[in-house]
């Protein structure tokens, strides 16, 4: 794969992400849980962990996290998403690496400690630990997204060639 090719299949991934992002944000019910999102832009995250390299997820949801930020949202938005973001892939990451558990249960995990990023934010933002009852709920939320993204992340996953950055198709 030409390195035109890389570029473009990275781009492609960015964009698919910040589509999703939109459309996660036009859904209305899950306007009922502050914070609860369905977490469809970790659908980009996992594809590009499982198919390409843990660099590149990193690179592709960074690039994410700053566009979304700029186009739909503003400075704090991205603080709690970067957080979120960051330590989410890199639990991803050292579960997936183990080999030892399915993909579903690291999108769960990644779930979770998006959660506990996004948090630990508020925490310093607000200058309280209150907001720490919060995790509770966004916890039960995100194992409900972090399972249905997990499932059908396997089954793209599944369906692509084993790393889509050197064109090969084991």
């Amino acid at each position: 794969m030409t390195k035109t090719e890389k570029i473009a299949v990275r781009a492609l991934l960015i964009a698919l992400a910040m589509v999703l992002s939109y459309v996660e944000s036009q859904i209305q019910v899950f306007s009922m849980v502050p914070g609860m999102k369905l977490g469809l832009t970790n659908l980009v995250v996992m594809v590009a962990l499982y198919r390409i390299n843990e660099k590149e997820a990193v690179i592709i949801n960074i690039i994410r996290i700053v566009l979304v930020g700029l186009t739909f949202g503003n400075s704090f938005s991205m603080a709690y998403s970067m957080a979120g973001g960051l330590l989410s892939g890199f639990v991803m990451i050292l579960l997936k690496k183990t080999g030892r558990v399915s993909m579903t249960t690291v999108s769960v995990m990644g779930g979770i400690f998006h959660n506990v990023g996004q948090i630990l934010v508020a925490t310093v933002v607000l200058e309280t630990h209150s907001v720490l009852y919060y995790l509770m709920v966004l916890w039960m939320t995100g194992i409900v997204a972090g399972v249905i993204i997990g499932l059908i992340s396997s089954q793209i996953v599944n369906r692509l060639p084993k790393n889509l950055l050197d064109g090969r198709t084991e």
